[in-house]
């Protein structure tokens, strides 16, 4: 006699019909679309948009050369990224947000920038890891102030959990590194102590906890703000062993 509890992944579900309840790391917050962003949707989409539907990317052709990728995971308005992307024309850049209003302003900022080593994602990062990222093809993953779900209950919302590491592991070259920021002292520990028990990472820090904020990663006034009140920042950057 088979037995209907018996455990299904999410796909095999779906592919049966079944309505399956994702816990997601993000509420979509969608927000008006100013002029400026709708243009630069509209205009730079063809040029600087990914679309998940494409599938697997093949990173050469993408960028037209091999240099290294960072990827990062949540860009908000963009401003970081494009600023990163300006600083160092030698690497190609991907982003990946949810929320199209912050898609299309990143868009806007690097035409305006005159940024052309940077192509964007509007779509969940976990779907694009698993279905549009090649295994061992990026060099950094980064993930910069993720939404904290601060209370106890929400913390199953948390993007940063086993199973996403591993998604990033597979992502990321050996050698490659897996950098996370966020201003949540509690999130800050729970990242540190998941990173600790993935197998196939090293930790970064001379002191095998956190790492002063590398160069390369803009501060931004929010959180030159909250230093200014005594607020912390917490840098983690572990590397892909094997």
């Amino acid at each position: 006699m088979s037995n209907d509890r018996t455990h299904k992944t999410i796909e095999q579900a779906e592919a049966e019909g079944k309505y399956i309840r994702k816990v997601r790391s993000y509420v979509k917050r969608e927000g008006r679309l100013t002029k400026g962003q709708a243009r630069a949707l509209d205009t730079l989409w063809d040029t600087m948009g990914l679309d998940h539907s494409n599938g697997m990317l093949d990173m050469a052709n993408l960028f037209g050369n091999d240099n290294p990728i960072t990827l990062e995971i949540g860009f908000g308005m963009g401003k970081s990224l494009v600023a990163m992307a300006k600083a160092a024309p030698e690497r190609n850049f991907i982003g990946i947000e949810v929320h199209r209003p912050g898609v299309g302003a990143c868009l806007a900022l690097a035409e305006a920038e005159g940024v052309t080593n940077l192509k964007v994602f509007e779509h969940d990062a976990i779907e694009i890891l698993a279905d549009c990222v090649p295994k061992q093809s990026i060099d950094t993953v980064q993930l910069f102030f993720p939404d904290p779900w601060h209370k106890a209950r929400h913390h199953k919302r948390r993007i940063v959990k086993p199973e996403f590491i591993e998604s990033v592991r597979q992502s990321l070259k050996i050698g490659g590194v897996f950098h996370m920021a966020t201003d949540w002292e509690n999130y800050a520990e729970c990242m540190l102590d998941d990173m600790r028990q993935a197998e196939h990472f090293e930790n970064m820090s001379a002191t095998q906890d956190y790492v002063p904020r590398p160069d390369n990663r803009p501060l931004t006034k929010f959180e030159n703000r909250g230093q200014k009140l005594g607020h912390g920042v917490w840098d983690l950057q572990f590397k892909r062993i094997s």
